[in-house]
């Protein structure tokens, strides 16, 4: 197992929380996590069918089995088990008591918003990271490679082909768990809709164009792309319009939370047809607005992630809302930081007067420098402090 940056989070809340809920997409390591960092817990799967069965025949008598609290994984199958976790934790008073895994955002979430409420922490647990694979030496040495490869845990710690394995992948979630998550009739049609998502990565959200794309009415398609959020396919970025006062872009952008599945919808296999594709700078900003969001989500934190543009041009690929003030990154593929890059950057420092930090920008370069006043990045050091 990669050690992942979230396990020092798990350990801080298990003593604060009777229950901790780990979420994200499908094979992103959750069980793996969980089973790590509470080794002291029993596991049971609710994917098996006996055990399924058994949680929801008889869920005061599966409670009985777990005296001192177990790993729960894929609980969002057995809703009926939310009000009797609620009673348990609340009459036994332990904290720590039990950890559950899902991987389907919609019915997890609004169970834990019923029954759980003030009782369960939440970890958003997303595709490994940068940080996390250069710190375990798994780290893809070229750009182009780790861009394609992705971050699913499988493509690290078994010897697979990524194309392959992606669209292994990409069958599986349509088969299942979109059925599971609504009623889906036409799943020819979702997967067009789910490829045409995949050549709008790092790009504005334009529900009527894409509608017509993909020949389904506008509130199938609003409704299609929440299915997606829910269940970590995508992730939707807001545009940041507070204090500065033109007439702002509105619309979200949209991103894949994994640059390997993004790739693998667009029909791109190997790195000799990513060099040369023109979506290439689009997946590697795909990759960047990603790692900072994992950055978040592995520390406990929401998304503090937006981008700015005007009617005008002025466009910022990515603005981090902290404390201090807001960081601008402008995020190129190019391996040569050029005046022209840092172009945006020194107009966004202009119309943001004091409101602001030293802005960034991350590139394709050999090594990290500052330039004009610009911190200039590699990929590999992202979302380094």
């Amino acid at each position: 197992m990669i050690p992942r940056t979230a396990i020092p989070l798990l350990e801080e809340i298990r003593s604060g929380y009777p229950v901790i809920t780990i979420t994200g997409p499908r094979q992103s390591g959750k069980t793996t996590l969980a089973r790590s960092v509470f080794s002291d817990k029993p596991y049971i799967s609710l994917e098996t069918p006996d055990a399924r069965e058994f949680a929801r025949s008889d869920p005061r008598g599966f409670m009985a089995r777990w005296k001192n609290g177990a790993i729960i994984d894929e609980v969002q199958h057995v809703p009926e088990l939310f009000s009797w976790i609620q009673t348990d934790v609340d009459a036994v008073g332990k904290m720590g008591r039990f950890i559950l895994t899902g991987s389907q955002n919609f019915s997890l979430m609004a169970n834990i918003t019923q029954s759980l409420a003030g009782r369960s922490a939440l970890v958003q647990l997303l595709p490994l990271s940068i940080a996390e694979l250069s710190s375990a030496g798994s780290l893809p040495n070229a750009l182009d490679e780790m861009i394609l490869r992705g971050g699913y845990p499988a493509l690290y710690s078994r010897k697979l082909n990524p194309a392959r394995w992606l669209a292994d992948y990409t069958m599986s979630y349509l088969e299942r768990d979109v059925r599971q998550i609504t009623q889906v009739q036409d799943l020819t049609t979702f997967q067009r809709f789910l490829r045409l998502c995949a050549g709008r990565t790092g790009q504005l959200l334009n529900m009527s164009s894409l509608a017509q794309d993909a020949g389904i009415s506008q509130s199938t398609c609003k409704s299609w792309i929440s299915i997606l959020q829910a269940s970590y396919i995508i992730f939707l970025l807001p545009p940041h319009h507070r204090n500065l006062g033109k007439r702002l872009v509105k619309m979200p952008k949209l991103y894949f939370q994994d640059t390997g599945l993004a790739a693998s919808l667009m029909g791109i296999q190997t790195t000799q047809q990513l060099t040369i594709h023109p979506l290439r700078g689009a997946l590697f900003e795909t990759l960047i607005v990603g790692e900072h969001l994992k950055s978040r989500f592995n520390q406990g934190f929401p998304s503090n992630l937006y981008f700015w543009r005007d009617n005008v041009g002025l466009e910022v690929d990515l603005l981090l809302d902290e404390p201090e003030g807001l960081v601008p990154i402008e995020i190129k593929s190019s391996s040569t930081a050029s005046e022209s890059l840092l172009k945006g950057l020194k107009r966004w420092l202009k119309a943001a007067e004091n409101n602001t930090q030293q802005p960034r920008l991350i590139c394709d370069a050999a090594e990290g420098y500052v330039q004009s006043g610009v911190d200039i990045r590699r990929w590999q050091d992202a979302t380094n402090l």
